[in-house]
């Protein structure tokens, strides 16, 4: 069953939540998982692959957003509305729902920070993973 992990920041920032975003990316990254970020739309998808390249100076992160070509695929793929391709292990939700195949890949992780928008729409997700019994772990950070 996949594993559902909720990190919880303290910031109110939408900022925060990119910056960290791409700091947990990079540790499922160099853990040897193939990881599918899951967006809003396009917007959120290209802001989270320009944060990426940018976010610390001394990391990367090999990404790829959906649409774009790159031989081979990278690890890393950033997309709103596609499935991932086959082998995707984990993904990192920052959409406001739950995709319907989010139970395709093994470990997902949700991150929530004090915005009042993002509270609301995880605690939601929250409740539907529940509902239909995944085991929901708590990071407080």
């Amino acid at each position: 069953m996949t594993q559902v992990d909720f990190y919880i920041l303290q910031d109110t920032t939408l900022d925060a939540r990119l910056d960290f975003a791409c700091r947990l990316a990079e540790t499922i990254y160099r853990k040897g998982y193939k990881l599918h970020i899951h967006t809003q739309d396009e917007v959120m998808a290209r802001q989270v692959d320009e944060r990426l390249w940018t976010f610390r100076d001394e990391s990367y992160v090999p990404h790829v957003v959906a649409g774009d070509e790159m031989e081979p695929a990278p690890p890393v793929t950033i997309g709103w509305e596609s499935v991932p391709e086959p082998g995707v292990q984990a993904m990192l939700n920052l959409h406001d729902e739950i995709p319907e195949w989010f139970s395709r890949v093994e470990r997902v992780a949700e991150i929530i920070n004090q915005h009042q928008d993002v509270l609301r729409t995880k605690r939601a997700c929250w409740k539907t993973y529940k509902d239909r019994g995944y085991k929901v772990e708590a990071h407080k950070l």
